[in-house]
């Protein structure tokens, strides 16, 4: 049996399917999860990150974990590292023997911030303390990421975004879940870090165009300026937040803009470019 938190997400939703498709037996864990958000068979447990003990009964059977750390976990913990230490302390109790942490690139990148560094490094810290087999997984910026833009894109065809030729590495979240099925699954990943990022830089005016070639149709990119980004990212993010996603995207350091070989090491195939999520995903922009 493998438990996957944050089921629902981009990453998890499709790192359960991939699960059950390969024969195994899943318990999804989601804050509002239903057996309508997973296929046929698979267990689901309604619980929060933030809560251990509402966690216990997906332990139960249970031999593997994949952990995703939600940033609404990070803004009320005082102590996530304290808090991920009792979720396994659980884990291990009721028969985990491997965990799987999806962490960020931001702990080696931005370990001076508190929302993508230090926080993830004290959860990583955890994991490593464990007493458990654990990989860690660091990717960069979600191509979903971009869903941001979507409801501009149906309305007006049109995005806006800052920093428009500032070029990062966005990654596949699917690639990220395929990573995470074969080292949840295969042994020879016990304490390996890999970092997951795409196979190209890409700037967010490429996106859009991506974006518009999928459609059929041009999407116009209006570049904004970082105070209008602010503004806007403000309305729906910390501050903290805010600042380092800037800086990132903005100004990324060099670490930020390498192309990792690690998906391709473990897959044994390239990672996707954004052009393919694009395809697949672009029901979301009509």
């Amino acid at each position: 049996m493998i438990v996957v938190t944050g089921a629902t997400g981009n990453v998890g939703r499709t790192l359960v399917e991939l699960l059950v498709e390969a024969g195994e037996s899943v318990t999804a864990v989601s804050r509002k999860i239903t057996e309508a958000d997973v296929p046929q068979g698979v267990r689901v447990t309604a619980a929060d990150l933030a809560d251990p003990a509402g966690l216990r009964p997906a332990f139960d059977g249970a031999d593997a974990l994949f952990l995703l750390i939600s940033g609404d976990f990070v803004s009320v913990a005082d102590d996530p590292g304290g808090i991920v230490s009792d979720v396994l302390a659980d884990a291990k109790a009721g028969g985990v023997g491997r965990v799987v942490l999806l962490s960020s690139q931001g702990v080696v990148t931005r370990p001076e911030s508190s929302s993508h560094g230090s926080t993830a490094r004290s959860i990583e810290d955890a994991v490593r303390q464990s007493g458990l087999d654990w990989t860690i997984l660091r990717p960069g910026g979600f191509a979903s990421n971009v869903y941001a833009w979507a409801e501009s894109i149906r309305a007006q065809r049109t995005v806006a975004a800052p920093f428009g030729d500032v070029s990062l590495p966005f990654v596949d979240p699917a690639d990220i879940a395929e990573v995470a099925a074969v080292v949840l699954r295969e042994d020879g990943h016990t304490g390996k870090v890999y970092e997951l990022t795409g196979p190209a830089l890409t700037t967010p005016r490429q996106r859009a165009e991506a974006i518009g070639e999928a459609l059929g149709e041009p999407i116009r990119f209006v570049e904004q300026s970082r105070e209008e980004a602010r503004a806007q990212m403000l309305q729906f993010m910390p501050e903290p937040v805010v600042e380092t996603t800037l800086a990132i995207i903005g100004e990324p350091t060099p670490a930020e803009q390498r192309i990792s070989p690690d998906i391709e090491q473990v897959l044994g195939r390239a990672p996707r470019p954004f052009a393919a999520w694009a395809q697949r995903h672009v029901a979301a922009f009509r």
